[in-house]
Formats: C-alpha cells, structure tokens, sequence
C-alpha cells in the first residue's frame, strides 16, 4: 500500500502541463536605500531617508523610485516622496522624537531606454534605526 503511495505521489509531481517557474531577466536597475539618519534642515532636527539608484545596465536607465518613512509606533501611515530626474527620492519626517524607531522603504523602477517602466520594480528596505 505504502509503495502504491508513493508511486502515485511521484507520478503526480510530474503531470505533463503542469506549469514551470522560469526565471525571467534581470531587472534593469539597482537601487540603493539609506537607513533613517536625522539631519538638520533650516536649523531643525529632520528625519530623512533616500533611495537612489546604484546601477543601471545598458541600455537601461532609472524610471521612477520612491523612498518612504515613518516613525514605529506613530500615526502608521508612511510618508512618502517620489524621485527627482536624476532618479533619486529623498523623503524627510519633520517630527524628530529623540529615541524613537524610525522604519525607511522603497520601491526604485528601471526601465529600458525609450520603454516605460519595466515591471519588475525593485522593492527595498526596510531598514530601521532608533535615533
């Protein structure tokens, strides 16, 4: 009975049709995510995280990023800033609370030259850091 089992178990492993996970092509970007850091901004304490991209392949060139953060256990919603042309998104908190957790995550977006975005967004993070 036991071999039975496990020969049925084996044939349908291997049912013809059965769909099969291919690998796709890389993604045409990386992008790289800084932790939470505090920075002082016309003289105030800020909080700020900044998403960039590291390497773009040819022919191959930074779309869209955005870079998000928030303070655990604050209001929950993150705040979040879309990139610049150069492709960077820097996000700032402006409500620094001393010893507080801050969480930064991302998403950056390549795309082929002269395609939209590639699908396959990157997403980064999180990082947190108590400040």
């Amino acid at each position: 009975m036991l071999a039975c089992a496990v020969t049925l178990a084996a044939v349908f492993t291997g049912v013809p049709g059965a769909p099969l996970a291919h690998a796709g092509p890389p993604p045409p970007c990386s992008f790289t995510l800084t932790a939470p850091q505090v920075v002082q901004v016309a003289g105030v304490a800020t909080v700020t995280a900044t998403l960039s991209p590291a390497e773009c392949g040819p022919p191959a060139e930074p779309a869209t990023s955005v870079a998000c953060l928030q303070m655990q256990g604050g209001d929950g919603v993150p705040r979040c800033y879309p990139s610049d042309a150069s492709g960077t998104a820097q996000v700032f908190l402006d409500l620094y609370v001393a010893g507080a957790t801050y969480v930064a995550t991302g998403r950056g977006c390549g795309a082929w030259i002269g395609q939209p975005p590639a699908p396959d967004c990157q997403p980064m993070g999180p990082f947190s850091a108590t400040l």
